[in-house]
């Protein structure tokens, strides 16, 4: 696994790729948050706190993760090396928790430098240091789960196809779905009694639960079982082929 890691890794920043990914990401939320004039500008807010940060966060996650995630297996179908990756002496588990964590390792690279936000309204704030430390802490580990969650979709998708945007587009889908499809859903009111527990499926409402400064064990079971889920439907792909 140590040995897929790695490649990995050096594949990311031996290209533009990675420092792609991190530089979009930062950017984007850097301009949404700190020069856009939009309601998601912090210093219009009124409000020292990352809660602009923390609702758009997930959805550009929604679409890099795909894009670090998409040629995982999808180029090794391609070029056909998939058939000695396999023939090496490591295990399924191995190749895929290699790549799993590889993109998740770029993904807290990514996430990592917006801690210095946390700064930027501790001196913002009135008085200074008036902020709730509970709630920005929760909602970086509820950020790490959904990327986590996120991580071990766009892996799943990879080995659907051997195209990279097929893979990209499907993993959009399902990550788009069950993060903001179940309450959605639950919002038409058309499940009547259910609506609560169709809202309870989808990701969005356990990411706002953690984000409260209350790590629940139900929210994190919820995470883990959903990458659990989809790792186990790579490896399951990737013992079929």
């Amino acid at each position: 696994m140590v040995a897929i890691l790695k490649k990995e890794i050096n594949s990311f920043f031996s290209s533009p790729i990675g420092y792609l990914v991190i530089a979009v990401f930062l950017i984007i939320n850097g301009l949404f948050l700190w020069v856009f004039n939009d309601n998601f500008n912090i210093l219009n807010g009124g409000f020292a706190d990352l809660t602009s940060y923390f609702f758009l966060a997930p959805w550009f996650l929604i679409f890099l993760i795909p894009a670090i995630t998409m040629r995982s297996f999808s180029d090794e179908y391609n070029q056909g090396t998939i058939e000695i990756l396999k023939t090496k002496p490591i295990s399924d588990w191995g190749i895929i928790l290699g790549k799993y964590f590889a993109s998740l390792v770029l993904i807290i690279a990514a996430i990592l430098p917006t801690t210095v936000y946390i700064y930027s309204i501790y001196e913002l704030s009135n008085p200074v240091g008036n902020i709730d430390f509970g709630s920005i802490l929760g909602s970086y580990i509820g950020l790490l789960f959904l990327a986590s969650a996120f991580s071990a979709i766009g892996i799943y998708t990879s080995t659907l196809t051997k195209n990279q945007i097929v893979s990209f587009i499907i993993s959009i889908f399902i990550s788009f779905f069950l993060y903001y499809g179940f309450e959605g859903l639950a919002n038409y009111n058309i499940f009547g009694n259910a609506d609560y527990i169709i809202q309870q499926i989808g990701m969005n409402e356990h990411f706002k639960s953690i984000s409260r400064g209350v790590i629940d064990s139900r929210d994190l079971i919820y995470f883990i079982s959903i990458t659990l889920f989809f790792l186990v439907l790579t490896n399951f792909r990737l013992k079929n082929e």
